[in-house]
């Protein structure tokens, strides 16, 4: 079992969290700091991948910006997708190339992590083919529970999954749900009927992750983290 630190940075903007994961990217590409997986939750933010469509964002500036919902162009793989409190986040700052050079392989791995997660809380999740992301039964179609998209750079990669948990569902109605008219999304709560932490579920992926990619998660405070990141920046600099 590999290490890698898991870090909870808690409520973080989107921007501030991309530039974070910048830096580890590149620490992590300098061999200075060790895999690392960071869980987060975002003010609500509607961010569209690479290859996504803008006719895919439904509502006008002026309607986004009255719902206090930000928007950002992010280079991640796949279409639209909206971020908000209630959701939890991993970005897995990991590098791939030692473990398997398959990007498809990666994708569907960080499903299992969500779709055993899931199936701890009693709910059956599973994939859908052509479908990035897990989805549940209902009625007589599915529904989203989490949405992946990340973006790979020698084989580090960044960006991640967007669990929901006790997500405001509204607010995918501003969006054309990862590009699918008939996407829709739910969450844990809903399943469930009934309130859910998010705090219940971070250890649960956190676990999981460890096991499907064969690491030892070892947690970190924030602060820890950051004045160990800045570390091993400074020597990765200094043997540059």
């Amino acid at each position: 079992m590999k290490p890698c630190h898991s870090v909870n940075l808690g409520f973080i903007g989107y921007a501030e969290a991309f530039a974070l994961q910048s830096r580890i990217v590149a620490a992590r590409k300098a061999g200075a700091i060790a895999d690392v997986l960071l869980f987060c939750e975002h003010p609500p933010v509607i961010t569209l991948g690479r290859n996504g469509k803008r006719e895919n964002l439904l509502a006008s500036a002026h309607v986004l910006q009255q719902k206090s919902v930000e928007f950002y162009e992010s280079d991640r793989g796949g279409d639209i997708t909206y971020h908000g409190p209630g959701q939890v986040i991993g970005y897995p700052i990991i590098d791939l190339g030692a473990i398997r050079r398959d990007v498809h392989w990666y994708v569907r791995m960080l499903e299992e992590i969500m779709i055993r997660v899931s199936a701890e809380f009693g709910i059956s999740a599973f994939r859908v083919t052509g479908k990035t992301g897990i989805w549940v039964a209902r009625g007589a179609g599915e529904e989203k529970l989490a949405a992946i998209g990340v973006h790979l750079s020698r084989w580090v990669t960044s960006h991640g999954f967007a669990y929901n948990v006790a997500t405001d569902l509204r607010n995918f109605e501003l969006i054309v749900p990862c590009g699918m008219a008939d996407c829709k999304a739910t969450s844990l709560e809903k399943l469930l009927e009934r309130r859910v932490l998010t705090d219940e579920v971070v250890p649960k992926l956190a676990q999981s992750f460890g096991a499907v990619f064969g690491f030892e998660p070892q947690d970190l405070a924030r602060q820890e983290f950051l004045e160990l990141l800045q570390h091993a920046e400074q020597l990765a600099q200094a043997s540059a």
